[in-house]
């Protein structure tokens, strides 16, 4: 379990201090549009889609309990074992996405899809939680059915 910890304590911080550098780049200016993808400063209030941010600043507080009732999860049940690395990528991500909200009043997203539709501006840390919920998906997906 030590060693388990150790990794869960690198990824998650190297993930929270990438997706802060990325979000500083933008806060402090940086701005680059194309026809397809635009790299632009955005604060996103709400959760995907900007929903529920009508919630303002009640917003942040049911999110610190949920990241924190997820890191209880992972540890209280032993996924951290199991699942280390995408542990750790949620838990950094999700904790870079909160700070946005206390230090900017809302998440920082940049990156803006409007190549034949208009998609949801996203950051680094939205990609690295759907890469881990995706990891998580297909470990269960095929494992599941290599216990059968």
């Amino acid at each position: 379990m030590k060693r388990e910890l150790v990794i869960f304590v690198i990824v998650a911080s190297a993930i929270f201090i990438i997706d802060q550098i990325i979000k500083s780049i933008f806060v402090g200016g940086f701005d680059w549009q194309s026809s397809c993808i635009s790299l632009e400063l955005h604060y996103n209030r709400g959760v995907a889609f900007s929903m529920l941010d009508f919630l303002g600043d009640w917003l942040k507080w049911i999110q610190v309990a949920l990241v924190g009732l997820l890191a209880f999860f992972i540890f209280k049940e032993g996924y951290l074992r199991q699942y280390t690395i995408p542990s750790a990528l949620i838990i950094g991500a999700a904790c870079g996405n909160l700070v946005d909200r206390f230090i900017h009043g809302g998440v920082v997203d940049y990156v803006a899809w409007h190549c034949g539709f208009d998609f949801a501006v996203f950051n680094f840390a939205d990609v690295m939680i759907d890469v881990a919920v995706g990891w998580f998906l297909i470990h269960q997906i095929w494992f599941a059915k290599e216990s059968n």
